[in-house]
């Protein structure tokens, strides 16, 4: 074999690890800001579910659901609270 292929096929294989790992943080930063989507969804569903017998609502919406799933006590906290003041999101 000659030692242009050899060495341009290190270089390739290079760039590919490198363009990979510079594609997989933004991939990983989209799969986390929707696995707390997931579970801010879920905790709003409760939250709405409990909620029914005192006729009590939170909007499910991306936001909602993200502020949920970012900071669950938190941000169910202060969705609750802004709900109860009278603020609709």
């Amino acid at each position: 074999m000659d030692w242009k292929v050899v060495f341009f096929g290190f270089l390739g294989l290079m760039g590919l690890y490198l363009m990979g790992s510079v594609l997989l943080a933004p991939l990983r930063l989209v799969l986390r800001l929707f696995w707390a989507m997931v579970v801010g969804t879920c905790l709003l569903g409760l939250i709405n579910l409990v909620g029914e017998l005192f006729h009590f609502h939170i909007a499910l919406n991306p936001l909602t659901a993200l502020a949920a799933g970012l900071y669950p006590v938190g941000g169910v906290l202060l969705l609750t609270l802004l709900a109860l003041a009278g603020f609709r999101a």
